[in-house]
């Protein structure tokens, strides 16, 4: 077994939706500014819209602590897998009702317009987060309809927020999109984006900022296309592979045999090799090897 040379506390690069791996490259600071936008205008529907891998999901998840902090009550839902018939019971349990509130004899529709006037009395948005809208069962898409085009004053403080793929926009229905007061589009990270998401990653564990070098920070971003999901995954192999060659610094040259040799298919198109600016002038083995080390912490 190979141990980690540089005693990280944890895994850097783990992919988890925990706040403090989020990272605010220009594309989610956009986005967080419009949806801010939305409250303060009390707008009723946006819509994030970005590739899979892009960070949608993890964007939701910060959009919860952000809209709660500006005093809204956030509920966040997935609606991706959902069976018919689940999502309103779902989103129901993601609100603070209530014993009383829960246990009356009211149908799901009903307690939660009770919710929504009770927010709105008081003048707080109630903020309803849909994630991969783009998935939902047919009577989710109904439901969100309804919500969005509702006239009624008890709807006046009501947001909802939702995400999808760019070919998930053209399949929702006519009036999800037509409401929409703005398309966040989700793009992906430039290479100050991706050379600050790696410093902060590696320093969130315990290590050095520059165990990336500049120019293997500027490769994983030219070969991940700046997908957030694929830069991590990435950075991931790439640290495993420079534990098991004893390596001080990721180069651009690890970089690149684990994109050749061990990073999943991701449908990136890969750049050509005359594009890829590596440290040295030492030829490449004829078979390059990746190590795989099995612990990378302990």
């Amino acid at each position: 077994m190979v141990r980690d040379p540089w005693n990280f506390s944890a895994a850097a690069f783990d992919g988890s939706l925990e706040p403090a791996t989020f990272h605010l490259g220009g594309p989610q600071e956009e986005a967080l500014a419009r949806i801010e936008w939305l409250v303060d205008d009390r707008q009723r529907l946006g819509l994030v819209v970005g590739a899979e891998g892009s960070g949608k999901s993890h964007l939701a998840a910060m959009v919860i602590r952000r809209l709660a902090g500006l005093g809204a009550e956030a509920a966040l839902l997935s609606l991706r897998g959902l069976s018919s018939g689940d999502w309103i019971e779902m989103l129901l349990e993601r609100l603070p009702l209530d014993a009383q509130s829960r246990s009356e004899p009211l149908r799901p529709w009903q307690k939660l317009e009770n919710r929504l006037r009770e927010n709105t009395l008081m003048e707080r948005t109630t903020a309803c987060v849909f994630d991969d809208l783009d998935h939902a069962p047919a009577d989710a898409v109904e439901g969100i309809v309804r919500l969005v085009s509702a006239a009624e004053p008890r709807f006046a403080r009501l947001l909802v927020l939702a995400t999808s793929t760019p070919a998930g926009f053209a399949r929702l229905p006519v009036t999800i999109r037509q409401r929409a007061a703005v398309r966040i589009e989700l793009g992906p990270w430039g290479e100050d984006d991706v050379a600050g998401f790696l410093a902060a990653a590696i320093r969130r564990v315990g290590g050095g900022e520059e165990r990336f070098s500049p120019q293997a920070a500027a490769t994983i971003a030219r070969f991940a296309g700046g997908v957030p999901r694929t830069v991590c995954q990435l950075a991931r192999l790439s640290v495993v592979a420079a534990a098991g060659d004893g390596l001080e610094q990721i180069d651009a040259a690890t970089v690149e045999r684990v994109w050749r040799e061990l990073a999943p298919p991701c449908g990136v198109e890969q750049p050509q090799k005359k594009a890829i600016e590596v440290e040295d002038d030492r030829p490449p083995p004829a078979n390059p090897q990746v190590r795989v080390v099995r612990r990378l912490w302990g």
